[in-house]
Formats: structure tokens, sequence, C-alpha cells
């Protein structure tokens, strides 16, 4: 009898470049001690920042719904993982401080008291602005008591057979157990009593997750509801729930019903080099993450102070991890009402062009390789399409049957991958393919593995990167026979390979036939899949070998450049600033006299505009429709230009494997050059950062004109150039 292959065992190779385990103190200085901002503050405001997109009444309706819907994800996301840190820190005893010399629990207190006062704004916003002026425009939440007569029983019968049947509701008594809550789920408390009796009862039940959460009630001219100008009319999945809990508990009186949302713990923890197979180690690891401790319990404002304390008890959270929210628990909801159709309340619809130097005159895709041998191509998302662009030169490689291999990285991408479609293809044609499948990637950790079987079956090779490091560059080599020999094509970008968010990210991508770019790509892939202990690269920076100290030495010679009186200047695109010693080394630069500017998306601990420490430095921020994703680099007096997957964080520079590569053509590097020009402009939109922390925004200019809109302008270049 045949026996059955062994599997193969997808353990990660041993780490030859060593991580940092624990979080690294700043190093004494002779800078001042307050000169950092604290991260988690900075992360507060950034989410603020997104908060007031939401309350703006010049951004279009469903896009406030949209970023209301945001807000409370990224808020998830923190606390899962961020605040989930802080307290198991806490909880050990273990007694690093931030940067900004804050212990855990101080830095927990902190953040209870700012995420109390964001929520409720975020709940007075969605109340009191959002849900009237939906209401306007003919899209309804109602409550059930808000509903028509016929309404009623139209959700009666859907609730009798679309409901009822998945409803558990769990009793609580020396018989049962208090039952598991799981992460992110809601849930009602309810309280019952049987007739006459005075003994009151808990029980839980599970709002399921598989029904939509806002249940559309047909419209109701005729009715109470719904006025003839009402197109929508929506009732939360738990208000129809909880108008039906006498169904749920027969022959009992129901005194209270509170819906609560617990936050847990989603931080993953796996003994890699212990573990015989990473896949199947991170799939167990999956399974336990929703039992993770809990981290939050959000709770309706009114809720009964003894179901309230029952839930404290069971769920063993203080009064800081309570959070009490006037209104809908979960406001990530509201992506529902995004998707309606209705184009008049959103932004104006655009589609991406493709670059000029991809599409030939009788507007055909074009030989990518006969292009990039002539020169690079530097591409924009997603005002350049990534379809035609990146994912076109990855299916053109995988068909041509003059390539020999492809070597690429998966950090994160689309369910429906047509970037996997064709690497499966390629592998299928007999060419090697080789893919760096990051599993790690948090959140994304079961498509990832989903996808790495599905190109293991393949026959392509799969490599899982290597110990304590998660490989986040985003790097794509394709090995080319030609008549001269061998030729070496790239791609190195600061966007994950994901057609679905290169329409809503912003992010650049170098598409090149440099021979350096080549060779290093080709190095740093035997590190990835091999036992190469690659050090030094010609046109790249790699993380965590040498990228920081590639940065620092490029930001002392802008700091050399200013001493000697040369022209110097440092500009650099982030979506983080928070490593102590990238941030340093700007200090020292701004103190004789280099100009800094920063633009980042999201935290940033450097403090601008400190008289002696930061004068010449600026930091902005720019939000909006797209998510600014790209990370660029540039150093005035070398006439360098950077980009690629890091951001300047720890994790980035110690944990991760990243890439940045210099943009080698002076006409790529002019380009680099005016979307930074754009992006700093005086004349653009965006957030100033003031030396004391607070971010102030600014819409209008001198005379109170009206500052432009970056991406806004950026598209209609980018639709002026595709019109030529």
């Amino acid at each position: 009898m045949a026996t059955r292959p062994e599997q193969p065992q997808r353990k990660a190779r041993s780490g030859l470049l060593e991580p940092l385990e624990a979080p690294r103190q700043p190093a004494p200085s002779d800078l001042p001690a307050d000169r950092f901002i604290n991260r988690e503050a900075s992360w507060l405001d950034f989410n603020a920042r997104v908060l007031a997109l939401a309350e703006d009444v010049s951004t279009p309706l469903l896009e406030r719904a949209k970023f209301l819907a945001i807000f409370a994800s990224n808020l998830d996301e923190f606390y899962m993982v961020r605040v989930a840190g802080l307290m198991r820190r806490e909880a050990t005893g273990l007694a690093v401080r931030s940067a900004d010399g804050l212990s855990a629990r101080e830095q927990l207190d902190l953040i209870s008291r700012a995420t109390a006062q964001l929520a409720e704004r975020h709940s007075r916003c969605f109340t009191d602005e959002v849900v009237p002026s939906l209401a306007h425009a003919g899209i309804s939440i109602r409550f059930w008591s808000q509903l028509s007569d016929a309404q009623r029983e139209h959700l009666h019968s859907y609730f009798h057979e679309q409901i009822f049947p998945v409803l558990t509701p769990l009793a609580v008594d020396p018989a049962h157990p208090f039952p598991y809550i799981s992460g992110l789920s809601l849930n009602l408390a309810v309280q019952v009593r049987e007739p006459g009796g005075e003994v009151d009862h808990f029980a839980r039940v599970k709002v399921p997750q598989n029904v939509p959460r806002l249940v559309r009630v047909a419209v109701d001219p005729a009715g109470t509801g719904p006025t003839p100008s009402e197109s929508a009319c929506f009732v939360p999945l738990e208000e129809l729930i909880a108008a039906h809990l006498d169904q749920l508990f027969p022959g009992m009186e129901v005194i209270h019903s509170h819906l609560f949302r617990v936050t847990r713990n989603a931080d993953l923890e796996v003994e890699e080099d212990e573990a015989e197979d990473l896949l199947q180690a991170l799939e167990r690891e999956l399974a336990r993450r929703r039992f993770g401790p809990a981290v939050r319990l959000e709770v309706d404002d009114d809720i009964d102070a003894d179901l309230l304390a029952l839930l404290m008890r069971e769920l063993e959270v203080t009064e800081r991890e309570v959070h009490r929210v006037a209104g809908m628990l979960d406001l990530s909801a509201l992506w529902a009402l995004y998707d309606l159709d209705r184009p008049e309340l959103k932004d104006a619809p655009r589609v991406p062009v493709t670059h000029p130097r991809l599409m030939t005159e009788e507007g055909e895709t074009p030989d990518f390789f006969s292009v990039l041998r002539e020169g690079d191509v530097l591409v924009h998302h997603p005002y350049d399409s990534f379809t035609t662009s990146v994912q076109r030169f990855i299916e053109q490689a995988a068909a041509d049957p003059h390539v020999l291999a492809i070597k690429q990285t998966l950090y994160r991408t689309s369910g429906d991958s047509p970037i996997v479609d064709a690497l499966i293809s390629a592998a299928e044609a007999g060419k090697q393919v080789v893919v760096l499948v990051e599993i790690k990637a948090r959140f994304d950790e079961r498509a990832n593995i989903r996808w790495a079987r599905e190109l293991e079956r393949a026959g392509c090779h799969v490599v899982y990167g290597l110990i304590g490091l998660k490989t986040h560059c985003k790097t794509c080599l394709v090995v080319r026979q030609e008549r001269g020999g061998l030729r070496r094509y790239c791609h190195v970008g600061t966007g994950n390979y994901n057609p679905k968010t290169a329409r809503l990210y912003e992010d650049l991508g170098l598409l090149t036939a440099d021979p350096e770019v080549g060779a290093d790509l080709t190095d740093l892939f035997n590190v990835l899949t091999g036992y190469s202990r690659q050090t030094e690269y010609r046109s790249l920076l790699v993380a965590p070998q040498h990228m920081r100290e590639g940065i620092l030495q490029r930001i002392s010679a802008e700091a050399r450049a200013a001493q000697e009186g040369r022209p110097c200047g440092i500009r650099l695109k982030v979506n983080s600033l928070v490593d102590e010693q990238v941030i340093d080394a700007l200090y020292r630069a701004s103190m004789v006299g280099v100009p800094v500017h920063c633009l980042v998306r999201g935290i940033c601990a450097l403090r601008p505009g400190v008289p002696g420490l930061s004068e010449t430095v600026h930091v902005r921020s720019i939000l909006g429709r797209f998510l600014e994703h790209s990370r660029v680099l540039e150093f005035a007096s070398s006439d360098e230009f950077w980009i690629g997957s890091a951001d300047m964080m720890h994790r980035n520079l110690d944990r991760r494997i990243e890439a940045l590569v210099r943009v080698p053509h002076p006409e790529r590097r002019d380009t680099v050059r005016r979307i930074l020009d754009h992006a700093f402009s005086d004349e653009v939109s965006g957030w100033v950062l003031q030396s004391d922390g607070r971010w102030e925004r600014r819409t209008t200019g001198p005379d109170d004109v009206r500052l432009s809109d970056y991406q806004h302008d950026l598209m209609a270049e980018a639709m002026r150039r595709g019109h030529r």
C-alpha cells in the first residue's frame, strides 16, 4: 500500500538576525528628559483626527459614517494590542517605563481618561449629528418604539424565521457557570424573575454575528414610521432581540436588559524555536486568541448597577476597564450604511489611471520588460492604477516563457488575490516560484495560512521567515533569460500586494531593471530563504541589520553639511515616528540648523519647535479619503530619496525584515520631490503638531482662504495626466 507523503514541516529558521526581546529604554542623554511625546497619547490623538473627519460637516454624510466606523475599529485594535500589552506589563510588575518616563499604570490611567472623552465625542457625533442628518437624507436608524405596527408585524415574522432559532439564552446559577464571552461579540445581559418572586436571575443572550447587525425594515409611508421620502430604514439587531425577550424566557418576567461587549487581548505568543510545525502552532494559538483576558468592557450608559457588578466580577475587570457608552455600541456596523447605493452622499467615484509609460499609444498593455530596460517606472497608488502596473507586471512575468524564476514577499493580500493566482500559474508552468508568506501578520494570520497552503499545493517554494522576525518588506524579483544572459526585474514598494487596499491606501512603488537593485534583492532573498549572512547592500537599507545605522549616518551627514555651510535638509513621510535614536538624531541635526520636515500620519513622539532643541523641526499630518501609507526619506545634501516598508519604530527597525530602496534615476527623484513639496506646502490643509503635543487643524490660510486638499489635488493631476 502506498504511504502518504509527509507534510512539510513549516518551522521558521533559527534567527541569524537577532531581534531585541524587551522594550528599550532611551540611552542616557544630554538632551531634555521631556523631549518625547507619549506614544499611546499620540496614537489617541491620531484617532481623534479620524474622529474630526466624521465631525466635519463638509465631509459627505456617508463618509462621516465611514470615519465613525474606522474610529471604532481603530480603537478596538488599540485595546486588543497596545492596552493589552500595558496591562500584561502592569500585571507582571515589569518596571519598564515609556520613553517619556511613565509607568504602565500611569499610561493605562492616561488612556482611560483620554478614551472616555473620545468615546463621548464619538457617541455624540453619531447620535446628535449623523443620525439626524441621515434621517433628513432618507436613511433612518430606529428604535423598536419608533416603528409602525406594520413594520413591527413584519419584524415579528423575521425574528421567528431568522433570529429565534440561532439564539441560545444562557442562565447563570449554581448549576450553570458564567458563560465564556468571546472578544468583540455583542451580548445582552438579561435580568429575569419568576412572577411574584423576589429573586432575580441573570442570563446572557449573544447577539449572533452571522446575521446583519442593522436589520433593514420595509418602508411604510402609510404608517406612523418612515416618511414617503425615506429610502431606507434600519433597526439594530439587539433592539429586535430585546423586544422579543419574553419569547426567550416564557413564564418569566424580564426586569432589565442591557447591551455589553468585551474586548480581549489578541496578541499571539508562539514559541517559534520550539514549534515542530509553525503553521500548526499558529493555528492552535489563533484558536486561543478569543480566550485572552478581558481588557475592556463596554456597557450601556444606563446599565443596572447589580448587572454591572456581576459582569465586572465574572470578567475580572476593574472600573478603569469599564466604558459606558451612550447610544449604539460598536459603530463599526456603520460600514453597512456606507454600502448603500447613495453616491450623492459619498465622495465622487474615481478610477485610477494607468501610468503613462505603462500604456501604448493604442491603449494596450506594453511589454513590461522592454519598458523597464529603457528606464525605471515610479508608480504612486491609488492615483496610478495598481492593477495595470504592479499586478500586471507579476501576471506578465508569470505568463512569459523566458521568465525562469519569481521571488516574492507577501505580508497581506486580498481574499481573492490575483497576485497569488499569478504565482500559482507560474509554478504550474514550471517556473521556480519562491514566496515568503508572513503568517504572523496580525489579524491576517488565517488568510495567510490559507494562501500558504494553496501556494504549497501548486508547487511553490513557501518560506515562513526567520524566528522572532516578521517579514514586512514589499519586494518582488523576476529572473528572465534574455539574449545577453540573465536579467533581473524588480519591484520594491511601500504597500502590500493587495489590489483592494491599493485603491484606498496611498503608496509608492519602484519598478526597475537596475542591476544593483536586482543584485540586492537576490542577496535579500538568499537571507530570507537560506543561510546567508549578507549585511551589505548597494541600493537597499535592510532592517534589522543596518537600516537604523544607515538612517542615522545620513542624518549626521546633513548635520555636517549644515555646519559646513552647505545646502542641507531632511524630509520624512512615515506612518509613525517613535524610535528614540532616530528622534534624538533629528534633534541634534536641528540644533545645528538642519531644516527637518516630517509628515506623520499616526504616532509622533518628536516635539517640534522647542527652543534650543527642535526650532527647525516641523511636523504635520494629512488624513482624508485615502490612508497615507507611503514611507519616504529625503536627504538634501546628497540628493537621496528612499522609499520602502519601514516606519521609524522599534518593531520595524529591530524586529522585522524591512527594506528601503534608494530611488536611482534623477527624473524619479524629481517625481518624489514634487510629491513631498506638495504635501509640505503651506497651501495644503492638514494638522500641525505643536511643541506641547497638541495637533492644530489648519483648513484656511491668510484672509480665510480655504487651503487645498492634498489628495484631491493629486487626483486631479492624475486625471489630467491620464487624458494627455
